[in-house]
């Protein structure tokens, strides 16, 4: 979608994804967090969470995806902030919504982004700037 054209309002394709039981553990292997309320079930519970949350930037990162696979590609993410508004869990739909906000003469698309599951906002405030 390289030659893709975007105009304000427009809605971006929504990127669903499931992570499945044993995400957490793998995506702590590859980012170094290691936090106990991502790999250890009967710990997050003792701490008072319904079980083993997703890492925040695995959430954030679906985000960057929808974007790049909107855009064409990663070069076209040049810039993207998010905040973090709850948590999710495993074997639960993520999904990730995104609407163009404004188009610069530049052509710089900057876009409103959420991810939602179950019904929750787990990342609110989805700011992304891309140059397709």
């Amino acid at each position: 979608m390289t030659d893709r054209s975007f105009e304000p309002g427009q809605e971006l394709p929504e990127l669903k994804v499931t992570p499945d039981r044993y995400l957490t553990v793998r995506y702590a292997g590859a980012s170094g967090d290691f936090n106990p309320i991502h790999i250890d079930e009967d710990f997050a519970q003792q701490v008072g969470l319904p079980g083993r949350i997703l890492h925040g930037l695995w959430t954030m990162a679906q985000v960057a995806r929808a974007q790049t696979e909107a855009a064409g590609g990663p070069h076209a993410l040049k810039r993207l902030s998010v905040g973090f508004r709850g948590m999710g869990v495993m074997e639960q739909e993520v999904v990730v919504t995104s609407k163009v906000r404004s188009v610069d003469e530049d052509g710089t698309v900057h876009v409103d982004a959420e991810a939602v599951q179950s019904g929750t906002a787990i990342v609110r405030r989805g700011d992304a700037e891309l140059k397709p």
